[in-house]
């Protein structure tokens, strides 16, 4: 097994203060926002002209599959300019993005600004966990990951309840705009907030390099486990109000549920993933979100079991991602964290891109329960790579 992993020149001048958190947590929220906007807002976007579930569908694979391509190279970039330039970018972008998504007149440049979209995704989890690593002491850095990566849930929450009931007043694309300055808003606090970058000339360790280790099974992991997460992100409201009859807003809001459950995961399970657990949490997640799956494809019979299956994908499946974050920083090389927390995340977003794609069929049909049942599978095989992983490294010995 790899040893702990520290950043090179990295000094933990805090203990994980609350406002150096806070500052994580919005920067991780607004860089995937836009994925709950067009999740929550979805029944309101498909009466729009040219903006079918099939288009839905294809905002979220546009924008995970460029955070997926872009990944490997913002992780060397997070390590080359350091953590503020990169959060500033990450937000300045995001609000660019989002402001765009408001303007769209029709689907092309609604997915044009997805696409751009994938930049603060990509840039997201590399730029927060070398803040961590360079800003708080060891022992508090498990639950700083957990805090700062529920920001992704806090993201669901915001679109799920504030953000949509801003819709129902006001326009959709008023609350997006609202996301928008928001974002530009967080960065100026960025900016003033972080410590100058200390950038110090490329090392070896730098150069990009595939995935290794424990590094390409969490990215095979991450592949089936962003899969079932993005088709629940991106249909579970449609869902809800379709076939379900719930109304636009009640069936938003199973969204901010997603999002309260997730935020509260991802804050216990990375405070349980201490050195010697945090390898035998991701079979143990996936297994529990291969139940919240068919949870919500059985609320097709019993109604209210849609909100079960909400909480458990919260609780399990989103949970999940935190925990592999926690395992990249516990055990990442000498100026590698970076890059092994973005080619994790690649392969999370490779999932993210095609889950809802081949989810759309199913959805554009009405055969919902069929499509949570590929969910359910989906998380089956993340829960058999993770198994399998577990397995063989107990087998490595310590070095």
């Amino acid at each position: 097994m790899a040893s702990h992993g520290t950043e090179a020149g990295a000094s933990p001048i805090g203990r994980g203060s609350a406002r150096l958190t806070a500052l994580l947590t919005c920067a991780m929220a607004f860089s995937m926002l836009q994925l709950f906007l067009l999740g929550a807002l979805g029944p309101r976007l498909v009466d729009d002209p040219g903006v079918s579930p099939t288009v839905l569908g294809l905002t979220t694979t546009l924008g995970f599959g460029t955070a997926a391509f872009l990944s490997p190279v913002a992780g060397r970039i997070v390590d080359r300019t350091g953590p503020r330039r990169s959060l500033v970018l990450l937000l300045v972008v995001s609000a660019v993005a989002l402001a765009l998504i408001g303007a769209a007149p029709g689907a092309g440049l609604l997915l044009g600004a997805v696409a751009l979209g994938g930049i603060p995704q990509a840039l997201a989890n590399p730029a927060t966990n070398k803040a961590v690593l360079a800003t708080v002491v060891p022992e508090r850095r498990g639950a700083v990951t957990g805090m700062k990566q529920s920001g992704v849930q806090l993201g669901a929450f915001a679109a799920g309840l504030p953000l949509a009931g801003l819709a129902a007043g006001l326009g959709w694309r008023a609350a997006v705009w609202t996301a928008a300055g928001a974002a530009l808003l967080a960065a100026a606090w960025a900016y003033r907030s972080l410590p100058a970058d200390d950038v110090r000339p490329a090392s070896p360790a730098g150069r990009l390099r595939a995935p290794e280790g424990m590094t390409a099974w969490l990215c095979g992991y991450s592949l089936f486990l962003g899969a079932g997460i993005a088709s629940v992100n991106t249909y579970l409201a449609l869902y809800g109000s379709g076939p379900l009859g719930l109304g636009p807003a009640v069936a938003a809001a199973l969204v901010a549920v997603l999002g309260v459950t997730g935020i509260v995961g991802r804050i216990g399970w990375s405070r349980a993933a201490g050195p010697g657990r945090a390898e035998r949490l991701p079979a143990v997640l996936a297994c529990g979100a291969v139940g919240a799956a068919l949870l919500i494809g059985a609320a097709g019979w019993v109604g209210p079991l849609v909100w079960a299956g909400a909480v458990a994908v919260g609780v399990f499946a989103v949970s999940a991602n935190a925990v592999s974050m926690v395992l990249v920083m516990q055990r990442a090389k000498q100026g590698r964290a970076g890059q092994d927390s973005a080619l994790v995340a690649a392969g999370f977003f490779a999932g993210f891109a095609v889950g809802p794609a081949v989810f759309a069929p199913f959805a554009e049909t009405g055969h919902y329960g069929w499509g949570w049942l590929l969910v359910a599978a989906e998380f089956t095989a993340a829960a058999a790579v993770a198994y399998v992983w577990f397995r063989r490294d107990r087998r490595v010995p310590a070095r």
